[in-house]
């Protein structure tokens, strides 16, 4: 079994024992056993609860980036990467809320998920093929945090099968953030073309999405 085969594993019995009894509960051994798994390995590979939102958020990462998209307006591209993001969540769905529903009592593992989340965006950028190097590229990351933010709102409250009410707000965001694309870039609309503001950030007791390794 590889590596990522085994986190996958682990990861599943731990988000369905979430699901089951909360975030607060789970158990990297426990989750080991019911997978049936080498508690050694699990030890090696999960040294802490911690560690399963990490290696939780870089598998995430590794679907949504795993197949260039086609050629398309970035807006589009960044659109069909966001999606497969959403896709590994809802794979887990019950478990992820679960754990959505816990961290607004662990503001450290909050904090935590804030920083990788937004490393995480600098990294979907690059896979849209859009820099996401020096201060423009901060303050794309951070258009798109907000994006990815206002998308996950939505995703936890979509009861469809299709996530139509998902995949509505993250085009809606995407087209606001595309608006403000020209003062991050220097190149400010005519007044009559001035967009909004950009997409507000979530309530301060909603939680972030798990967390992701940063780039390399």
């Amino acid at each position: 079994m590889t590596d990522d085969d085994f986190d996958r594993a682990l990861l599943g019995a731990a988000f369905a024992m979430a699901a089951e009894r909360g975030w607060s509960r789970v158990s990297i051994a426990e989750a080991a056993r019911r997978a049936d798994l080498p508690l050694a390995r699990a030890r090696t590979r999960f040294p802490a609860r911690a560690v399963l939102l990490c290696k939780f958020g870089r598998l995430a990462d590794q679907e949504a980036l795993a197949f260039p998209p086609a050629e398309a307006p970035a807006r589009e591209r960044l659109f069909e990467i966001l999606m497969r993001r959403i896709d590994v969540l809802q794979s887990h769905r019950d478990g992820v809320l679960a754990l959505f529903r816990h961290l607004p009592f662990d503001p450290c593992a909050a904090a935590m998920l804030a920083a990788a989340s937004l490393r995480s965006m600098s990294w979907i950028l690059e896979g849209a093929g859009i820099e996401a190097s020096g201060p423009r590229g901060k303050l794309r990351a951070k258009a798109l945090l907000a994006v990815w933010l206002a998308t996950v709102h939505a995703w936890r409250t979509d009861a469809s099968e299709d996530l139509s009410a998902t995949m509505a707000a993250l085009d809606k965001a995407l087209r606001r953030a595309e608006q403000i694309e020209g003062w991050i870039a220097g190149r400010r609309p005519a007044a009559a073309e001035q967009p909004g503001p950009p997409p507000a950030p979530l309530p301060p007791d909603e939680p972030f999405v798990p967390e992701t390794a940063g780039p390399a």
